[in-house]
């Protein structure tokens, strides 16, 4: 019987024959940490070893809090620094983007295995590394052993077929099947995407689809490594880091779901959980005090092209505020040559630094008590933006445009 992705890699990188449910030591290609984790888990590295396993495998990222919004957290930003200068490895810092971001445009090779202390470490596998989440501490022991443990995760085949309606995009898609199974309906499982919708998507289409795996539970988000993985690494500068990784023909899953990629509407996640899903246009006349483009989810090109496709020409309605945060400098950089950035301005738009801003309520667009945010981020648990008195909603960057122009949630094929 063939192997799934997850089985496949875990099996390289241990070097031994492994199913679901084995135990696998595996070679760790890359673990990291961010400036709100890492902080815990360099204490805990210092407090237990001498030398990391391999400086170019370990890397920290200051974009949760950058800049920094306090004298507290510029002080752990100043340990983070002294941490990479000591030991060598590679310091991301204020301004150069989210670590997902980052991971999937310099770093992440089919086939990885990727440890970081960041939930969401789960985008790269829309390169087709088995990229997961863990805790400060198993964070440590990784870069200095170089290597950790897994319990190998059972997988569900996710088979989208057909084309998306007018409005519909890949951060649709995943609502969509979060709402279908819920929070808990992946948990500790590989959710691996396939069918020939899947085969059409652009990378930061699968890396969205990655990111938010783990609102379902899912240990991984894993996409096969095809032509597209390869050309989009070849663009990136790195065509050698490229090899093709895919599940066998015969490989047995404990599940099967079907999606009809047709059938998909503009989708919004509401208060205060992701799997409280539904059309937008069933939310017309809720009003939005903020709408925020931008996260490790929807930073990406694409995304502002989308919603600067739709705001080209347009203002943003007068009550409501409009935050840009683009992922990474490299995306930054590329918005302001395509002239995405320049539309955005002048409808209104606020353009922070590349990096996590509003998302995780530490600055940079905290919400107000009662105020309600259309974002397209990731999460929209209570407090999250800061405030545990107001509300937010998830959606794509094309409803996020909509709500911006009205003022209330949109479904995007209003204005499209």
């Amino acid at each position: 019987m063939g192997k799934t992705l997850a089985e496949k890699i875990l099996s390289d990188r241990s070097q031994t024959d492994v199913r679901a449910g084995d135990i696998a030591v595996a070679r760790v290609d890359l673990a990291f940490v961010q400036d709100t984790t890492g902080p815990l888990t360099i204490k805990e590295f210092e407090s237990s070893f001498d030398s990391l396993a391999d400086k170019d495998r370990s890397v920290l990222f200051l974009d949760h809090a950058a800049p920094s919004p306090s004298c507290q957290l510029s002080t752990d930003h100043i340990h983070l620094r002294s941490f990479a200068s000591k030991t060598g490895c590679r310091l991301s810092d204020v301004g150069e983007g989210v670590c997902h971001q980052i991971v999937a445009e310099a770093i992440a090779r089919p086939g990885d295995v990727i440890v970081g202390a960041d939930s969401h470490t789960v985008t790269a596998g829309g390169l087709g590394a088995f990229a997961t989440g863990m805790g400060s501490s198993d964070v440590a022991v990784a870069m200095a052993m170089g290597k950790t443990w897994f319990r190998v995760p059972e997988s569900i085949k996710v088979t989208v077929s057909g084309s998306f309606r007018k409005g519909v995009y890949a951060k649709d898609l995943i609502l969509h099947l979060i709402g279908s199974i819920g929070a808990d309906g992946a948990t500790y499982q590989s959710l691996e995407f396939s069918g020939d919708t899947i085969d059409g998507m652009s990378i930061p289409e699968r890396l969205t689809i990655a990111n938010m795996s783990v609102e379902a539970g899912a240990k991984v988000g894993l996409f096969a490594a095809d032509d597209t993985t390869r050309d989009y690494l070849i663009r990136q500068g790195r065509g050698d880091d490229y090899k093709p990784v895919s599940p066998d023909a015969d490989t047995s899953y404990i599940k099967t779901i079907n999606i009809d990629a047709s059938a998909i509407e503009p989708t919004v996640s509401q208060p205060h959980t992701v799997d409280n899903t539904t059309p937008a246009k069933d939310l017309k006349g809720v009003k939005i005090h903020q709408v925020f483009l931008g996260t490790c989810t929807n930073g990406r090109l694409e995304d502002l092209a989308v919603a600067a496709s739709i705001l080209k020409g347009e203002k943003r309605h007068p009550e409501t505020r409009l935050i840009i945060a683009p992922a990474s400098r490299k995306v930054l950089l590329q918005a302001i040559e395509a002239g995405y950035i320049q539309t955005l301005v002048e409808v209104g738009a606020v353009i922070l630094p590349p990096g996590c801003g509003a998302c995780l309520g530490l600055h940079q667009g905290v919400l107000g008590d009662a105020e309600a945010c259309l974002s397209t981020a990731n999460r929209n648990f209570k407090g999250r933006m800061g405030n545990p008195r107001a509300f937010i909603y998830l959606g794509s960057p094309a409803t996020a445009a909509a709500t911006a122009i009205a003022g209330e949630i949109t479904d995007p094929r209003e204005v499209l």
